[in-house]
């Protein structure tokens, strides 16, 4: 939703493949019954070490990220005229260090990484208590389905429950990486700080959740096929706990890609409803939720639900990094 990135949204999503280990990490330490110590200091070397990966990972590709965003919302920027709009990655690619300089590929990044921590430590917290309510008694051999939709309902409800918490971060993020002004006086926001401030004096608390509920429901896909698939397919495994590193980076990334085309027209229109925040009047695009989906499908055509898709695809193929990187951080954190 991450975007949909994890992954995400999304990496792609990912959002990223270090919460996979993380989460195998943490379920383990319930399996061997470790001391409380042991569990906090465990869990606390995973949880670093995924986010030191996921900081890595997510800088290197938000320059796609970026490209991502833009694509999915130019046509509700007040910035971005018809006549200035991108046409694809490729002019979009070219134009944005031309007009707004290099680094500006960046921009927006620091919410991202920074929403990491928050999410993840929630993510696991909820995953738990809710696979105790949709898991609890189920045998995965002889109740497969049942199984399935447990993870699916609890992998769903965790993140949306998460997504709660760190939604304003979210917001930020989109609406940084959509600012298109290339000095501070063009600029709509000069940061993070400033955008959550700003957003919050004209809209208040609502202006920084627009968007939230279909967030909520892509989220659910997303989360669902990402947590729930991926657990079963491991569960399905010979020896989950040995599985080797190419195979769990071919689920994931069959998860990721599946769960991430399915769940992005909810990511287009969630972000252009984003854009919304700081209107007033006749600037105000969509009603509503149900009339964005509506506009973009009359006024764009079905294609524009999934502008940007591909930047996911490739987004996506840095699972791999994610994995042997946080791998070998490990190696040093034990």
């Amino acid at each position: 939703m991450e975007e949909p990135r994890p992954l995400g949204g999304a990496l792609g999503f990912l959002e990223d493949l270090g919460e996979v280990w993380n989460c195998q990490r943490v379920s383990n330490l319930h399996k061997k019954h470790p001391t409380m110590s042991d569990a906090v200091v465990s869990f606390m070397k995973d949880f670093l070490a995924g986010g030191i990966a996921a900081a890595i990972s997510k800088t290197a590709v938000a320059p796609i990220e970026r490209v991502k965003l833009l694509l999915q919302v130019q046509h509700a920027s007040k910035q971005i005229t018809a006549e200035t709009q991108y046409k694809g990655i490729i002019d979009c690619v070219v134009r944005i260090p031309k007009e707004q300089g290099f680094l500006s590929f960046w921009r927006g990044n620091l919410a991202n990484v920074i929403r990491y921590f928050p999410t993840q430590a929630l993510n696991f917290a909820f995953k738990d208590k809710y696979k105790k309510i949709f898991l609890g008694g189920v045998d995965q051999k002889t109740q497969f389905w049942r199984y399935f939709a447990g993870n699916l309902a609890s992998g769903g409800a965790a993140g949306a429950t998460s997504l709660c918490f760190v939604y304003p971060l979210d917001f930020a993020r989109t609406r940084l990486a959509a600012d298109i002004g290339k000095g501070a006086a063009e600029r709509e926001f000069t940061g993070l700080g400033n955008c959550i401030a700003k957003i919050f004096k004209t809209d208040g608390l609502k202006g920084l959740y627009l968007g939230f509920n279909v967030s909520v429901q892509g989220i659910i896909i997303y989360r669902a096929a990402y947590f729930g698939c991926f657990d079963t397919a491991k569960g399905m495994l010979p020896d989950p706990k040995n599985t080797h590193i190419v195979v769990s980076w071919m689920i994931a990334q069959t998860v990721t890609a599946a769960a991430g085309l399915v769940s992005y027209p909810f990511d287009t229109v969630r972000r252009r409803m984003m854009m919304q925040s700081g209107r007033k009047g006749a600037d105000i695009m969509y009603k509503g939720t149900i009339d964005c989906w509506r506009k973009i499908l009359k006024d764009e055509g079905s294609r524009a639900f999934f502008k940007g898709a591909w930047s996911n695809v490739i987004r996506g193929m840095g699972g791999a990094f994610v994995l042997v990187l946080y791998d070998e951080i490990k190696k040093y954190t034990y």
